[in-house]
């Protein structure tokens, strides 16, 4: 899956793409003038799914990519203005969350359901970045334990666990927001429809579960795409 192509050159570009077998994997591509040609710009818009051939080396930061072709379209995320943002959000969001991963076929695996998911679904899904966040969380290994979050307490975020009292520390959301965090734990993609927000509460939401990544995921920056998520579903 592609998460970033930057352009290199006059027709280069340096692609980021997250593989089932090795992890996060970057290449160094040189376009195809043809646009019949192998290399052509469209297979590397970010979270298109490809299939890739590739010589890797292990000690080399850039590989080099033999051939590539389509393996899933997804061509409602660009055409639905609502799933387009989401989507580059959630592309720049992978980028940094999954920037160290290696053979983790589980987490491929599953944000490529996702992204097929929220391409095919036809409504409800304005809650979907918030449910993906979370549950991305648990491949990359610091999924909140939930114990005691049925009892109306604290939620250190420092130390993913919820707590009748609060931390010592700064990094923990009081019982109200600790609760709505609760909630989005237990919903799926099946059911997050059920789960009624405000444009605001969904944006505080997604501070909070963004912050809990800058707190797990050393060098996790602040999103640039944030903005344009802040205005979706009114």
């Amino acid at each position: 899956m592609v998460l970033r192509a930057v352009k290199y050159g006059e027709n280069g570009l340096v692609v980021d793409m997250l593989t089932e077998k090795e992890g996060r994997v970057s290449f160094m591509v040189k376009l195809s003038k043809s646009p019949k040609g192998r290399f052509r710009k469209q297979l590397f818009m970010p979270l298109t799914i490809v299939e890739v051939d590739f010589d890797y080396r292990m000690k080399s930061n850039l590989q080099r990519l033999l051939d590539i072709r389509m393996a899933q379209p997804l061509p409602l995320l660009a055409m639905d203005p609502y799933k387009l943002s989401i989507g580059m959000f959630l592309a720049e969001f992978l980028c940094h969350a999954t920037r160290d991963e290696h053979d983790n076929e589980l987490l491929f695996n599953f944000v490529a359901f996702s992204m097929e998911w929220l391409n095919d679904v036809e409504g409800g899904f304005s809650n979907f970045h918030l449910v993906f966040m979370i549950r991305l969380s648990r491949f990359v290994g610091f999924f909140p334990n939930t114990d005691g979050a049925d009892q109306g307490g604290y939620f250190d975020l420092l130390n993913a666990c919820f707590t009748l009292t609060p931390p010592s520390h700064g990094h923990f959301l009081a019982p109200e927001e600790a609760s709505k965090i609760a909630l989005l734990m237990r919903l799926t993609y099946k059911t997050m429809h059920l789960c009624a927000m405000s444009r605001r509460e969904r944006n505080r939401c997604t501070e909070v579960i963004l912050e809990y990544y800058r707190l797990h995921v050393p060098g996790f920056p602040q999103m640039k795409s944030l903005e344009v998520l802040r205005q979706l579903f009114a």
